[in-house]
């Protein structure tokens, strides 16, 4: 009889430390939580559809200030982090969220994303510190496939106008430059990757 009682306890303590998904929960791969202040690869959900999530250089740009897909299907792209000034541990669908690489680039401090208007592409995903910049917030909602597990990014901005999709915008020389679309369609459907550190890591990191 205590044999079992002491088996129910263990069982008891071990599962209290398991995550514990509720609805709306956003998950990452393992199909945990994705955590409040944590750090993930933002991956492509559908294979042969390029790579992760990374800052580039383009164009004139003289350090790597936009937010682009790799085009390398086996790349994960730079770690990013996902936070909201909310005190909650777990992040959820519709939730209010910054969105930022792990590290900044070596010749800028920002490491935030941000919307940038009047760019060549339409609204352009870039690193904070350019002066047209469109306020607003970013978003997370689950893709319309109930087979799929992944997530559209969307921007709200704070003047009312509709959310739009955080989607691929290919240039004359095919690079995946991120942008802001209205058309539900268009969005890129992402999944998180947990980073784990003690497997290594570069910034580009396959």
């Amino acid at each position: 009889m205590k044999s079992t009682l002491f088996a129910l306890f263990l069982l008891c303590a071990l599962t209290s430390y398991l995550p514990s998904v509720t609805a709306g929960d956003v998950v990452d791969t393992d199909g945990n939580p994705v955590e409040n202040g944590g750090t993930y690869f933002v991956l492509p959900t559908i294979i042969l559809n390029g790579g992760g999530i990374e800052y580039a250089t383009f164009g004139n740009e003289t350090c790597p200030v936009t937010v682009a897909q790799s085009r390398d299907q086996f790349c994960k792209g730079f770690p990013i982090t996902i936070s909201s000034p909310a005190r909650i541990r777990h992040i959820s669908e519709g939730l209010s969220l910054n969105i930022g690489f792990t590290f900044a680039s070596p010749c800028s401090p920002a490491s935030e994303w941000t919307i940038v208007k009047d760019q060549p592409e339409g609204l352009a995903v870039k690193l904070t510190g350019f002066k047209n910049t469109v306020p607003g917030v970013f978003t997370l909602k689950r893709v319309p496939a109930d087979e799929i597990i992944g997530y559209n990014i969307l921007f709200c901005p704070l003047d009312n106008n509709p959310c739009g999709y955080v989607a691929v915008h290919f240039d004359q020389f095919r690079n995946r430059r991120l942008v802001v679309s209205e058309v539900q369609e268009d969005g890129l459907w992402v999944m998180f990757q947990k980073l784990s550190y003690a497997s290594g890591l570069t910034l580009s990191s396959a």
